[in-house]
């Protein structure tokens, strides 16, 4: 109530954002289908880990969860912008909820083999990659461009506070059920968003040339995001820092083990500081609304992570290394959303969905790319000096993004 009367005085274009039925209705679709999506995966990994104790199997788990929306995506982007983006959201949330109703009755029957869970996973992730180029698309249809860094933050705000109850909901129904009723929570929200999704009415992008081949419009998309200096810088800046990324969000729960102590409270610990960090910088970003430098903006989130990251692995106690995760979780929604905004301005709507196709590939080939380089490293060298390491060289990446980009900032529309 406090922050709708602080923002009874504002322009009338956030007023939209706050009221306007067409945003409100797709943020809470989207973040119902995530919801649920991020329960079955939270499932899916911690019954795997229980059932095989194995990490030949997670290595799969993960490689069946990513890779098939990586190539699929590519394929995405196209179809994002040659058909009605709401439809393909619609039909990619319908065909994940039917697979996922598919395994809850195998496991009801008693096909309770691992094996369909890795296929589940194929099929999920396949749907994935159709879907996540057409959302990231379809905002500018529904958001004034002034208001998108708005809309965008408070998103990452509800992400948040979902990826904070997602895991409690999923060790809840898996210790207290069966693992099939975490797959009917799946199968409920994914229903739940595409009968929300209904509501909305958005309108085609009218395209300016003739639909041609698959293969002519994918190479089309492909030439046009490296052919634009900012959606080039933006997209090898993507790859470089999700690649540095990965040492702290992948290896930082064994760090806490060898460290610290391998206590359950503080690997949760871990995952709920970073989240509550995530939490507090979307609601920064949704009540500041208005990042104009973003190109700084970028480099400066970059530089702070790479900081944070440095600091994690010279920390000497739990309690400074939770304090420097929670820090660091603070600039994920600034980052996210700078990037996504900025790439929503740049890019003609025709190109939308291929430009992010291409982002949500590198963006889903990065760390399993990493992990094979850092994984490894981990049993040869402290985890520390692995944090250390991709700690300067993100930040060096921060620095050489603005340098590279000096004058290059886009005027807000």
């Amino acid at each position: 109530m406090a922050y709708i009367l602080i923002m009874s005085n504002s322009t009338l274009s956030t007023k939209k954002i706050l009221f306007d039925r067409q945003v409100v209705l797709f943020l809470i679709s989207q973040n119902v289908s995530l919801f649920g999506s991020a329960v079955v995966g939270y499932a899916i990994i911690w019954y795997i880990t229980l059932e095989t104790s194995s990490g030949v199997w997670l290595m799969l788990t993960t490689i069946c969860s990513m890779l098939p929306q990586v190539f699929v995506s590519l394929w995405g982007g196209v179809w994002a912008d040659r058909y009605d983006r709401k439809l393909l959201i619609m039909i990619s949330d319908a065909f994940i909820a039917v697979s996922t109703l598919g395994l809850a009755i195998a496991f009801w029957l008693g096909f309770t083999r691992i094996e369909l869970l890795l296929v589940v996973s194929v099929v999920r992730s396949v749907g994935a990659g159709i879907q996540m180029p057409a959302v990231n698309a379809i905002y500018p249809q529904l958001v004034p461009p002034e208001n998108l860094t708005r809309v965008q933050g408070i998103n990452q705000s509800l992400s948040s506070i979902l990826m904070l109850l997602a895991p409690a909901v999923g060790g809840v129904v898996l210790g207290t059920m069966d693992l099939a009723w975490a797959f009917m929570i799946d199968v409920v929200t994914g229903s739940a968003a595409i009968l929300i999704l209904r509501l909305i009415v958005v309108n085609r992008v009218e395209r300016s040339d003739e639909p041609t081949s698959l293969l002519d419009e994918l190479k089309k998309g492909v030439r046009y995001a490296f052919g634009n200096p900012l959606l080039k810088g933006i997209i090898i800046c993507y790859g470089f820092s999700f690649f540095l990324i990965t040492p702290a969000a992948v290896l930082t729960p064994l760090m806490i083990e060898r460290s610290f102590g391998g206590e359950v409270w503080r690997l949760t610990a871990n995952e709920i500081v970073w989240t509550v960090g995530s939490f507090v910088g979307g609601i920064a970003v949704s009540l500041y609304g208005n990042i104009k430098n973003k190109i700084l903006t970028i480099a400066l989130c970059l530089v702070a992570f790479g900081i944070s990251f440095t600091l994690l692995g010279l920390a000497g106690s739990f309690v400074l290394y939770l304090l420097v995760m929670g820090i660091s979780g603070f600039f994920m929604p600034i980052i996210a959303t700078a990037e996504t905004v900025f790439i929503q301005e740049i890019t003609a709507p025709q190109m939308m969905g291929r430009v992010f196709s291409i982002i949500q590939i590198i963006t889903s080939a990065a760390m399993p790319l990493a992990i094979l380089l850092f994984g490894p490293l981990a049993d040869v060298v402290p985890v520390e000096t692995l944090l250390i390491i991709s700690g300067i060289l993100l930040a060096l990446v921060g620095l050489i993004y603005q340098l590279s980009n000096w004058n290059s900032e886009r005027p807000l529309l």
